[in-house]
Order: C-alpha cells, then sequence, then structure tokens
C-alpha cells in the first residue's frame, strides 16, 4: 500500500527485512566511491587495528539501509517526493563482511507543509545481535492524498 502523508502516524514503526554484508557490496562500494581505504580493502592492514579485520565503509551502510527502507514499502510511489533531510546520523558499531543488517524506522515528527509535508522517522541500523550500528532520523518529503 503507498503511504502518502496522512497515513503516518507519531510513534509508528517499519522494520525491513536483513540483508547480509558480502566482501563484493565491499569491492563494489570502492569503485563506486573511490574510496579504497585500507581499513575496508586491505586484509593484512585492517587485520592489525582495533576491528581486527576488514569493516564495511559508513556510507555503504547508509546505501544499503536506503535499499532496506525502500522494502518496508514507505518508499513507494505515487505519494513519495524526495529525501528531505538526514540529521545526527552516528555510527555505533563496525560493520564486518558476514554481518546481516536491517533497518527499523520510527515515525517521529510530522510537519504539515501545505500540499505536501515532511515525516520524520528515527533509524537504527541493526545487525543480527540486534546491535545498533548506526542510527540518526531521516526525513521524507510526502505528498498528501487530497
Amino acid at each position: 500500500m503507498p503511504y502518502s502523508f496522512e497515513d503516518f502516524q507519531i510513534g509508528s514503526t517499519f522494520t525491513s527485512p536483513g540483508r547480509t554484508v558480502t566482501e563484493a557490496d565491499i569491492v563494489f562500494f570502492s569503485y563506486l566511491s573511490g574510496e579504497w581505504s585500507p581499513l575496508h580493502t586491505d586484509i593484512e592492514y585492517a587485520s592489525k587495528t582495533q576491528f581486527k579485520g576488514r569493516i564495511a565503509q559508513g556510507m555503504l551502510i547508509l546505501a544499503i539501509a536506503s535499499g532496506l527502507i525502500f522494502r518496508t514499502g514507505i518508499l513507494d510511489p505515487p505519494y513519495l517526493k524526495a529525501l528531505y533531510s538526514i540529521e545526527e546520523m552516528r555510527f555505533r558499531r563496525p560493520v564486518m563482511i558476514g554481518d546481516t543488517l536491517r533497518v527499523r524506522l520510527e515515525v517521529s515528527s510530522k510537519s504539515d507543509r501545505g500540499s505536501d509535508g515532511v515525516v520524520g522517522f528515527k533509524m537504527q541500523v541493526v545487525n543480527q545481535r540486534d546491535e545498533i550500528v548506526v542510527e540518526g532520523t531521516i526525513n521524507l518529503l510526502y505528498a498528501k492524498k487530497h
């Protein structure tokens, strides 16, 4: 069901299915972004860091989160207009190859703007142990039904 601005209620929650982060994800993201930090791409280097292995790029995790949010159904046409803003994003834990991520969203605010409105979501990206790896707020611009 497509969601319009009116369909969201403060406190409503949405949870995505899971997705496992692979070595291919990290390599493809390095090609796409041009970010080749040895923390992400060099096994020997990364094994000597506090993380004891390669970790996924933070921006890769946000990209994966975007895809997982899509899978909740809240981004279905025709009402979603745009990503409005991202606020106070915090990277709490490293994401390792093999970690499975899910996104939890809670409607935290609504701002009426006439023919449309902004819906704020508290977002948590969690791993397979239900540990928060990234959290913050995303705001999405939605059209109204009428």
